[in-house]
C-alpha cells in the first residue's frame, strides 16, 4: 500500500507552499553558497526512516514487528519541495507513513506553512505543543494526518504523519514531535 505514502507526499508538496510565498530569486550576499555535498548531507539527515524508527511507531500503535520501508522520492521543481517518505508496514500492509519535505531556496515561515494546510483542509484543527503550530485532520480517504513545520539550517521543512482515521491527535503528536526533534 505505497499509495498511502504517495498520496501523503503529494499532498504535502502541494499544500505546504500555497501560502503565496515566492522563492528567493537572489541569494543573500552574507550567506555562503552551500556546496552540493552539503545539500546532499542535509537531505540525508532528514531521512524519515531515521527520524522516526519503526520501533517508535510500533510502540505508539501497540503493534509488534512493524517494518520501516523507504517511500518514493518526490521532488517538485515548481515549489522547490524535496519530499522523502517512510512507510511503516505490518506483514506488508501499511500502518502509516511519515513524510519530510524540504523547501530549499524558500523563505516560508513554518507557522504560515501550517496555517496554509489548515486553510486547505476542511475540519482541520490546531494541535497544541508545537512551537510553530501543528494541524490535524481526517481526509476523504479515511486517513488521519498531523502536520507541523520548522526551519532546519534555515530551510523550511514540513513533517507529517498519516495513519488510519482512528488515530487521534494524541497518538500521532508524539511521532511528529520525535521526527521534528531528530531533524
Amino acid at each position: 500500500m505505497r499509495t498511502l505514502a504517495v498520496v501523503l507526499v503529494a499532498f504535502a508538496a502541494l499544500t505546504a507552499c500555497s501560502s503565496g510565498d515566492k522563492p528567493s530569486s537572489t541569494p543573500s550576499s552574507s550567506a555562503p553558497k552551500p556546496s552540493s555535498s552539503a545539500n546532499a548531507a542535509a537531505a540525508a539527515s532528514l531521512d524519515p526512516c531515521k527520524l522516526l524508527p519503526a520501533a517508535a511507531v510500533s510502540k505508539a500503535l501497540f503493534l509488534d514487528n512493524l517494518q520501516a520501508v523507504a517511500g518514493p522520492v518526490q521532488d517538485n521543481a515548481a515549489n522547490g519541495g524535496k519530499a522523502r517518505s517512510c512507510e511503516y508496514q505490518l506483514n506488508g500492509k501499511a500502518a502509516g507513513a511519515l513524510a519530510v519535505t524540504r523547501y530549499e531556496g524558500r523563505r516560508a515561515k513554518p507557522a504560515d506553512m501550517v496555517a496554509s494546510i489548515k486553510k486547505a483542509k476542511a475540519g482541520a484543527k490546531d494541535v497544541a505543543g508545537f512551537p510553530d503550530g501543528a494541524v490535524y485532520y481526517v481526509d476523504e480517504q479515511k486517513t488521519a494526518t498531523l502536520a507541523s513545520a520548522e526551519l532546519v539550517s534555515g530551510t523550511p521543512v514540513l513533517v507529517n504523519y498519516t495513519g488510519p482515521a482512528k488515530m487521534t491527535p494524541e497518538q500521532i503528536a508524539p511521532l511528529v514531535k520525535q521526527a521534528l526533534d531528530a531533524s
